[in-house]
This record gives C-alpha cells, structure tokens and sequence, in this order.
C-alpha cells in the first residue's frame, strides 16, 4: 500500500525517526502508526546493540544540586565523538537523565537505566538515541551525594565535575575546595588512604632509581622515603597545596575553618576510557593497496 505524507509526518512528530525510517515502518505495517512505532523501536534496539561495542569516550558530565544544596549527582554520559557531545538530540536525553537522577537519588547506572523517561524507560531511550545520532550512547557512572551540609559542587564546562561534602556548613568553603579537586585532580583525601599496592609500586620504582646512585643503603632508604611521603602529598587533597593560595595545603585551610572533608566525587569525561587511534597513513595505505 501507498504511504501518505501525513502519515510519515505524523510518525516523525511523535518518535522523532528520521523520514524514510520512517516510511519504510509504516508500509511494514500497511499504514498502523501505532505498529509502525514498534517496528522503530525494534529497529533502534537492533541498531544500539550493534554499536554497543564501540568504544564512547567523549561526551559530558552533568551535574544536578536540591534548591536547598543538601542532595546532589554527577552522571557522566558518553558519546564517540565531541559533535555528537553537542547534538540537541544528545544533550535534551542528557538533561532529562539528570533531573530523573537526581529526583529518584539513583545511585547506580543499573537502576537509573529502568527509571521511566516520557512513554518509555530510560535505557529504551538511549537506545532510540543511538539509532538517530549513528553513535554509541553510553551512561557510564553515577554519584549520589547527600547531607545535612551545603555540598560544594563545580562543574567546568562540561567535562569535570565535582561535589565535596564538608562535615561544617560552609558553603564558601565547600566550593572553593571542589574547584581545587578540579584543578588538582587528588585520589584520596588524607595520605594513608592510598592503596597499599599504589604505595609499594611506588616504593619499588623510587628504590630502584636509588640504587644506581652509589649512596649507601640507609641514606637510599632516607631518600625512597622522602620521596614517597612526597607522592602521597601530591595525590592526596590534604597534602596538596590550595590551588588559590599555594602558600597553605587544604589541611591547612581545613584547620583554619576547623572543618573536614567527609567524601568527594570527581568526574572528567573519558578518564580510564582505552580510546581506539588509527593510524592515518596506514589507513590510507591500506585503501590505496586495497584498490590497486
């Protein structure tokens, strides 16, 4: 049977499909819109897990505050490309992900992933989101953070985030110590939070640099010591000297507001991600070989 142009317009309106995507449900379906949403959503499902595989390690991290600042998440969301990061498409889905996120307090991707959205789940969303953007749409991590306290939160642009929660309620200060976990990218709060494998990696790579300086044993004992008190400063927030004022570590601005650090959470889009990088030259080589 023939399709008409209302129809396909009726049926873009209401899934937001492309338009011969489109066409092609509604003569699947001789003309049934509501059969003809079905057959896209069954597509857009086939489609995702195609690309599914593929690694997403752009994207952009959301970050949603209660009026009152007690409640708080950061969600990352991964797409393959920047362009993609900056699709309407993409950053309405994002948008709506967080103001559920934070509305139910989900603290898993798993669970977020089940929560509804419109008509649909969450993950059925992504999922038709995928089809339309040609791109894998990842939700990768959530953090939830909740407190008695104003929460110090920072997001730059939209690749870090940062919520810090302080066991005062000092909104200032809460603030100004989750730009500085921005800036300074810490792991742990305090040094003897440090895993202990970290720590004797650490210890094994700083000896052996050590040991072909001709230095007696306890004088190289002294400087592997230095140097991993050192490491451990410079990976933990309360080591770190205060990015606003070098001349006092966080300890110290804590001390002075007779504050401290309970928990923070900082995201930066892709971090850990194995991102896939393809030789340009060979690539060409190999289409030019494969021609000849």
């Amino acid at each position: 049977m023939s399709v008409s142009a209302a129809q396909v317009k009726e049926l873009r309106e209401r899934t937001g499909a492309g338009m011969m995507e489109c066409k092609k449900a509604l003569e699947i379906t001789k003309g049934d819109i509501d059969l003809a949403i079905e057959e896209l959503r069954k597509s857009g499902i086939a489609k995702a897990d195609k690309k599914s595989s593929r690694v997403a390690a752009e994207g952009i991290i959301m970050l949603r505050l209660t009026d009152d600042a007690k409640r708080a998440i950061l969600i990352e969301i991964n797409s393959e490309t920047d362009f993609v990061a900056r699709d309407e498409n993409f950053l309405k889905f994002s948008n709506a992900v967080a103001d559920i996120a934070l509305q139910k307090e989900a603290t898993d991707i798993a669970t977020l992933s089940t929560l509804p959205l419109a008509n649909t789940t969450i993950e059925e969303a992504r999922r038709a989101l995928v089809a339309k953007v040609g791109e894998n749409i990842h939700l990768r991590r959530i953090a939830f953070h909740d407190s008695p306290n104003t929460i110090g939160s920072y997001l730059h642009g939209n690749r870090i985030g940062v919520l810090v929660k302080l066991d005062v309620d000092n909104a200032e200060l809460a603030k100004d110590i989750a730009m500085h976990i921005a800036a300074s990218k810490p792991l742990v709060i305090a040094p003897e939070d440090v895993a202990s494998d970290m720590v004797a990696k650490e210890k094994e790579i700083y000896t052996a640099q050590a040991s072909g300086s001709g230095k007696p044993p306890e004088i190289i004992e002294k400087m592997v010591a230095g140097r991993i008190k050192k490491y451990l400063d410079e990976v933990s927030l309360l080591g770190q000297p205060f990015v606003k004022d070098p001349n006092i570590t966080i300890s110290g601005l804590l001390s002075k507001h007779r504050a401290k650090v309970i928990a923070f959470t900082r995201f930066e889009v892709g971090e850990g991600i194995e991102k896939e990088t393809e030789d340009f030259r060979e690539a060409v080589m190999s289409q030019v070989q494969g021609t000849g």
